[in-house]
């Protein structure tokens, strides 16, 4: 079967790579980007902690956790662990500056809303929204987390809009499990994918 391509799987791996010095053009513009969203943290967080859990994202570490990111970077695991994990931040103003910044460009003639499932692999309980469910981009029924993104496309791109994070069935009866994991405060119904829609 392989020998009715071109190219060999592993010919094909080494045509994608992207070249670092095509990345130092990049990450000056994404910082230029990041900054009206980063300072919204000022008071909520540290906003140097955005910056290193983007920076350790994009950067080589071989294992994206919070001390392989941290430790690229020369700083402590545990500020960037309470930053990302256990200190508590309002995400609505982050959402609100995002959408201010891409909704001039929403509405264009040929273009429309899509909405999609994006699955995150997850294994354990105690993560909101943790199910054996259909993974979306993962083609299977995985362990995973999944949330309904909305992205405007139109020829000039395709920004995201929004998401929010889909609650299985057996999430919304489990009023204890939900406050321990930290789940979505008011209505804790069902969230399944066509009513967020």
């Amino acid at each position: 079967m392989e020998a009715s391509y071109p190219f060999r799987k592993t010919q094909l791996l080494d045509a994608c790579q992207v070249a670092p010095a095509m990345c130092e053009q990049v990450v000056p513009r994404l910082y230029t980007f990041m900054e009206p969203l980063v300072t919204i943290f000022h008071g909520q967080g540290d906003d140097q902690q955005a910056q290193t859990s983007v920076g350790g994202l994009l950067s080589d570490v071989e294992r994206t956790h919070i001390a392989s990111m941290a430790y690229r970077f020369g700083q402590s695991r545990l500020p960037l662990q309470r930053f990302l994990g256990s200190q508590a931040w309002d995400d609505e103003p982050v959402r609100q500056a995002w959408r201010s910044h891409v909704t001039p460009h929403w509405g264009q003639g040929d273009g429309g809303l899509v909405c999609d499932p994006s699955g995150c692999a997850k294994s354990g309980c105690a993560s909101v929204g943790v199910a054996r469910q259909w993974g979306g981009r993962r083609g299977h029924v995985a362990t995973c987390q999944v949330a309904l993104e909305v992205g405007d496309v139109s020829r000039p791109g395709h920004p995201l809009v929004a998401t929010r994070r889909s609650l299985p069935n057996a999430w919304p009866t489990d009023q204890a499990r939900l406050d321990q994991a930290g789940g979505p405060q008011g209505e804790r119904s069902d969230r399944t994918r066509h009513p967020l829609a």
